[in-house]
């Protein structure tokens, strides 16, 4: 089936006949051009033939499957996005395409109106106004009018440091797709400027970026303030309220500090995230809301999980795909450009000439252990522009406290590269209750590498 000029034709490729039928006739129905296959292998071959706007793909199917189809389209085709279809039973398999380079991903059975939004929503974003391409064309890249995640003055600037560099490529990927994201990080060290980041450079970059403190919110509000209310429903409900979550509709919601929130809210969170549906207090009929979620909590939710303080189906639905943003003393090469650009908007703030660190501050800086990770930094700055006498900000200007002995943030500056990193992976495993899995995602490195590092450094056992 050849699509006209102005119509984005899209791929489905499925080894179910009647899937093929049903995605054929929404797709038609919804002003689009479907193309169709049983199978990777004959994918492949319109894709040499038939330009092709975006693919839709199951995940298993035999011969080379779906996992097989999106690498070689990663490799000859990059400019195509891709939305795997997986059964509830895979959700790992569609994980891990989504970080293998897939757009999205929905579980089957899917509702075909939310499939048809996501692909507008696809097509939208690369800036699609007719097929693109032409037959058998191999990109060099990524089309440029993918917005890229962009470094903010509040935790995510570098990339020097090994730890970050990898995160950074990491949020750099999930952020094409629209999958829930969990971001694990100590206080400090810019979990909601990730998550603006992921907003920034998604599909639904134009919808609305709404942030939810479940940790200060009292937890007798929180349900109204993310559900909302009807009239009458409880006293002082003098008018309808409109929830965060229905805010949030077509847009990101980002619920920081998740680990806070009650049983009886993870009971209504969960099926939320299950259903795509939300009930305001007091009413009896359910809104449709769809938006991306992504979480942040800095407590340990494993050990959570374990002892029974937080739903463990929860805990899965919201860690489809984990990120976690390295402490400030695990990226210290990043200090002196975290630094710079902190001095930069806290002295256009204070409307004063810029100032600049001297080598011995920046010094006493790259060695302090930072608790407080980037927030304490930025503090300490702000403090010491209110202690320099010119325009350069010395050692005797920085108020920085010592940790006790005991914190576990105090650094062995004495350690060598590798009782340093041997170090790092005990915490990031304690932190996950030794599940391995768990600790390489905290550290960014893949399960392969951390098997790897646990028998080089004899930590099997400990």
């Amino acid at each position: 089936m050849s699509a006209k000029p102005d119509i984005p034709t899209i791929l489905v490729v499925d080894d179910d006949e009647n899937i093929l039928q049903v995605l054929e006739a929404r797709l038609l129905s919804s002003g689009l051009s479907p193309l169709l296959a049983d199978r990777a292998e004959t994918a492949l071959e319109m894709l040499a033939d038939e330009p092709v706007d975006l693919i839709v793909s199951d995940v298993k199917m035999p011969g080379m499957g779906g996992r097989g189809l999106l690498k070689e389209v990663m490799e000859n085709w990059p400019h195509i996005p891709i939305i795997m279809l997986t059964a509830h039973g895979t959700i790992p398999d569609a994980v891990g395409s989504i970080q293998d380079g897939a757009a999205d991903y929905l579980t089957k059975p899917f509702d075909g109106k939310e499939l048809v939004r996501r692909i507008r929503a696809r097509l939208e974003t690369r800036g699609e106004a007719a097929p693109g391409g032409a037959p058998g064309a191999k990109p060099a890249g990524r089309p440029s009018s993918r917005p890229a995640p962009k470094s903010g003055a509040h935790g995510l600037i570098g990339g020097q440091a090994p730890a970050m560099a990898r995160f950074l490529e990491r949020l750099d990927r999930v952020a094409r797709s629209t999958a829930t994201v969990l971001l694990f990080g100590e206080s400090g060290t810019g979990k909601e400027m990730a998550a603006r980041i992921l907003h920034d450079a998604s599909p639904r970059a134009g919808g609305p970026f709404v942030v939810v403190d479940c940790g200060s919110t009292q937890p007798t509000l929180l349900e109204s303030e993310l559900f909302g209310h009807v009239k009458g429903s409880f006293t002082h409900a003098v008018k309808d309220k409109k929830g965060l979550i229905e805010e949030a509709d077509g847009g990101t919601l980002f619920l920081d500090e998740i680990g806070n929130i009650s049983p009886e809210m993870q009971t209504r969170l969960l099926r939320f995230l299950q259903e795509g549906t939300i009930r305001r207090v007091g009413d009896n009929g359910e809104r449709t809301v769809s938006c991306r979620v992504i979480a942040a909590t800095n407590a340990n939710l494993p050990k959570m999980v374990a002892d029974g303080g937080f739903r463990e189906d929860l805990y899965y639905r919201l860690k489809v795909v984990t990120l976690t943003i390295p402490p400030l003393r695990e990226r210290r090469e990043d200090i002196p450009a975290l630094a710079d650009g902190l001095l930069e908007r806290l002295c256009a703030r204070q409307e004063r000439p810029r100032a600049k660190l001297s080598d011995a501050a920046l010094r006493l800086l790259e060695n302090h252990p930072w608790p407080g990770n980037v927030r304490e930094l930025e503090n300490t700055l702000e403090a010491s522009l209110v202690f320099c006498d010119g325009e350069t900000i010395g050692a005797e200007d920085l108020q920085l406290e010592t940790p006790s002995p005991g914190s576990p943030h105090v650094s062995g500056e004495s350690l060598s590269l590798e009782d340093n990193e041997r170090e790092t992976i005990i915490r990031a495993l304690k932190a996950a209750g030794g599940v391995r899995k768990v600790a390489a995602d905290r550290l960014g490195i893949s399960r392969r590498a951390i098997h790897y590092k646990i028998k080089k450094y004899g930590i099997d056992g400990e």
